[in-house]
């Protein structure tokens, strides 16, 4: 399975590709510091700049966070959860962190256009 990479669409020269590339990636939101043991939430949005369509063949199907290779979380989206509307799409999930770091990324699954991953989100755990 081919795993799509965010890169950074400052960099990218057509409006298109830009729009493409940003409306399919995750984003991870979440504190820089997180207190062990201790309940804290994480905001994974898939799109950051560009809104992902929510139609019947085209949609994000699920996404899931991980810590490294270790799954944490992970939420299917039927398709019309937004109303059939293009919105970009936001999964809260609560993790427990129980080491001195977490490593985070997300993975969004798109019906069409397959798995994109976010960058890896590095938190400090005190």
């Amino acid at each position: 399975m081919k795993i799509n990479n965010y890169v950074d669409i400052s960099t990218i020269d057509k409006e298109a590709k830009k729009d493409y590339v940003d409306r399919h990636s995750p984003f991870i939101y979440c504190d820089e510091k997180m207190e062990k043991g201790k309940k804290s939430m994480v905001k994974v949005q898939v799109g950051k700049e560009y809104s992902h369509p929510d139609d019947f063949d085209h949609y994000i199907d699920k996404v899931e966070l991980y810590d490294g290779d270790r799954l944490l979380a992970q939420a299917h989206v039927p398709a019309g959860t937004l109303g059939n509307q293009s919105e970009q799409l936001e999964v809260y999930f609560s993790v427990v962190p129980t080491k001195k770091k977490l490593k985070l990324s997300a993975l969004a699954y798109c019906t069409k256009h397959g798995v994109w991953q976010s960058g890896e989100t590095v938190v400090e755990v005190v």
